[in-house]
């Protein structure tokens, strides 16, 4: 079994800032792909970032300059530092990872969203 837990949402006002975390934990041999979707109400859901096992990362246009995704490898880790947020940037936040597991089995694992509200 695997699990993403994530932390660090909230409400924050116009301009500011905030920090999304997602730890994964249980079978894990090794993870190749990290990111984060989002989902606002009404809307689908977008890949906002995500970031490669070595570190190449991706972006969504909306996001450039203003998130950084980074990771940990050694605690399987992946972040979102989100800076200067707009009220278009409220959603659900979604962590994924796709793990591979005992007997080389891949599969992507979802985090169990996080709330973002920009609002003043």
């Amino acid at each position: 079994q695997v699990q993403l837990v994530e932390s660090g949402g909230g409400l924050v006002q116009p301009g500011g800032s905030l920090r999304l975390s997602c730890a994964g934990s249980g079978s894990i041999l090794y993870i190749n792909d990290m990111g984060w979707y989002r989902q606002a109400p009404g809307k689908q859901r977008d890949l906002v970032a995500s970031i490669t096992s070595g570190g190449s990362t991706n972006y969504a246009d909306s996001v450039k300059g203003r998130f950084t995704i980074s990771r940990d490898n050694g605690k399987n880790t992946v972040y979102l530092q989100m800076n200067n947020l707009k009220s278009e940037d409220t959603a659900v936040y979604s962590c994924y990872a796709d793990t591979v597991a005992r007997y080389y089995i891949a599969n992507r694992h979802w985090g169990q969203g996080t709330q973002v509200t920009v609002s003043s």
